[in-house]
């Protein structure tokens, strides 16, 4: 059901596209998946692209209803239907995507460089730390055994990386996962999934992605 629709991060959460198909089915799934991956939902703002689809003031509202009581935000409704962008606003919700800072001065001389959200945090994690998140991590310190990151795009750890990582949860086939040693438990990109060999000695800076349907380790300085 998770090929009804895409979903990636955005400046200001994570943006859900919507495939052609029944809508009926699409709202299921997106509910089953949200209930399923519940940590990675938690506290997110949601903008929905549903293209073509003409929507009634009912699904809108019970989409917005279902998606709150997960704990998560319905902020926008993109359509190209003059009607759901009416309904969508009428329920208060915004209709097209907000822009970055940085695209918002109009400057020709501006030479500020846009980002994405991140969370950074300074601390080793251990054995039974969990951190979940939308967007990038970024870990100054350790990933112990034991340990757990979510994320829905890159993950990188400035130390060691020995817990259980998932990059790209919410199927971003171009995440990446980088250490200063990349040795986990289990390292996850989208739904591509790579248990690291026993290796000798110290492994050099290693950075991870996926490259014709694996997932593949090379050298940091080496990476394109």
């Amino acid at each position: 059901m998770a090929s009804q629709f895409e979903i990636k991060g955005i400046h200001d959460g994570l943006l859900i596209t919507v495939g052609d198909g029944d809508w009926a089915d699409f709202r299921q799934a997106l509910l089953t998946q949200m209930s399923e991956q519940e940590d990675f939902f938690r506290g997110a703002n949601i903008s929905i692209d549903v293209g073509e689809h003409s929507l009634k003031a009912a699904e809108l509202g019970s989409l917005r209803d279902k998606i709150s009581e997960q704990g998560v935000m319905l902020r926008a409704v993109i359509s190209k239907s003059a009607q759901t962008n009416e309904l969508a606003q009428t329920l208060g919700l915004e209709t097209h995507l907000a822009k970055p800072i940085a695209e918002r001065s109009g400057s020709a001389f501006d030479t500020s460089i846009g980002g994405d959200e991140a969370m950074l945090v300074k601390r080793t994690l251990r054995s039974g730390n969990s951190i979940s998140y939308p967007g990038h991590v970024i870990i100054v310190g350790d990933v112990n055994p034991g340990a757990e990151i979510i994320a829905g795009g890159d993950i990188i750890v400035w130390g060691r990386l020995r817990g259980t990582v998932h990059a790209g949860a919410s199927g971003d086939e171009n995440a990446i996962v980088c250490a200063l040693e990349l040795t986990p438990t289990q390292l996850r990109i989208s739904e591509e999934i790579s248990i690291t060999p026993p290796q000798k000695g110290t492994p050099p800076p290693e950075v991870a992605s996926i490259k014709d349907g694996e997932v593949i380790a090379e050298g940091w300085e080496f990476h394109k």
